[in-house]
């Protein structure tokens, strides 16, 4: 069977589902068990396939593996691997947008759609026949006579054109820039490493400070790991450079707000509101201040989809290896 080596180290139970999958797709799939580099060395000689999500792939892990034919990244970004070095080598490599990324950018759209067009607010309004409150009554519509905007819901916004940042690029902020250039906002990113600025143009990102994220968005996501360093990455401090016509989105961690300081925010409208999918007890208490606002969209931590991102993650990843181990087009294919 071809060796497909995944050079992340995993647990034991990771381990044993990459190797029950691969005999699934008649593949023999290794892992290493600890992050010692050593252990990943002894594993690549035999080695077809390497598979990274975070690891770097350098020339010294190619030429450790003289039979390596392709390099598959778990992630959209090939920014981990050396390009040059792979085609030098004629190694193939292939970038695979994963599922749990994918469901965690929809979500993300969602909030700023359900924030931009007070979708909460226009369904109640809706609902309750709030219409009778202006003294207006129900006609017959055409296509020339309607009764657009009956509720006269102030401040919609539209995303043509407006900003957008992201805080924390990885993969998910990645897949959520896609799909802001369908709506042909400008996207602003901050991360601790910015990107190349090859890689910055062919996505259509700039770069700029934590400052000026806040600052300059119009629409504000948090996509971001919870560390130590990102704790209340946005705090008072941060609401405070923000446009009061703003709106703050967090699809990560709910640790990588000070809820309170949001909650202050919110309340003063200082900005002009909060899509939140996670938050920092869970579930969200139900006397929480945040529950009483008019001005959030909240969901109960769904952003990540079906809840099997894992294994639907092995699946994308050795279904792509097949294609290339038999001759059919590779999910994007870079090199």
């Amino acid at each position: 069977m071809t060796k497909v080596v995944i050079a992340d180290s995993g647990t034991k139970e990771q381990i044993a589902n990459w190797h029950d999958f691969g005999i699934r797709y008649e593949l023999d799939v290794v892992m290493p068990s600890t992050p010692d580099e050593e252990e990943l060395f002894r594993l690549l000689p035999d080695a077809e396939v390497l598979v990274t999500q975070k690891v770097t792939i350098d020339e010294r892990m190619m030429n450790a593996a003289p039979k390596l034919r392709l390099i598959q990244k778990m992630g959209s970004r090939a920014d981990n691997i050396d390009l040059e070095a792979a085609k030098r080598r004629r190694i193939n490599v292939s970038v695979v947008s994963l599922p749990g990324s994918v469901a965690v950018a929809e979500h993300a759209m969602m909030l700023i759609l359900a924030c931009a067009k007070k979708l909460i607010l226009a369904h109640e309004l809706t609902v309750k026949g709030a219409y009778r409150d202006l003294g207006i009554e129900p006609k017959l519509t055409s296509q020339k006579s309607h009764g657009f905007q009956w509720m006269k819901i102030p401040d919609l916004q539209e995303l043509n054109r407006s900003t957008l940042g992201i805080f924390g690029f990885g993969d998910i902020g990645n897949e959520i820039a896609k799909r802001a250039h369908a709506f042909e906002m400008e996207i602003l990113y901050f991360k601790r490493h910015p990107l190349p600025e090859k890689m910055e143009e062919e996505l259509g990102v700039k770069y700029v400070s934590k400052e000026e994220l806040f600052k300059r968005s119009d629409f504000l996501v948090m996509i971001s790991p919870l560390t130590p360093e990102t704790e209340k990455a946005a705090g008072a401090k941060e609401f405070a450079l923000m446009k009061p016509t703003a709106y703050f989105i967090n699809c990560c961690r709910g640790g990588v707000v000070d809820e309170e300081a949001l909650v202050e925010t919110l309340k003063n409208h200082r900005i002009a509101g909060a899509g939140l999918d996670v938050f920092v007890y869970e579930p969200i208490p139900y006397d929480h201040p945040l529950l009483s606002l008019d001005n959030v969209t909240l969901t109960p931590h769904i952003a990540g989809g079906k809840g099997n991102a894992a294994e639907r993650q092995i699946y994308t990843v050795l279904e792509n290896i097949q294609k290339y181990l038999k001759n059919e087009p590779l999910k994007n294919l870079i090199c």
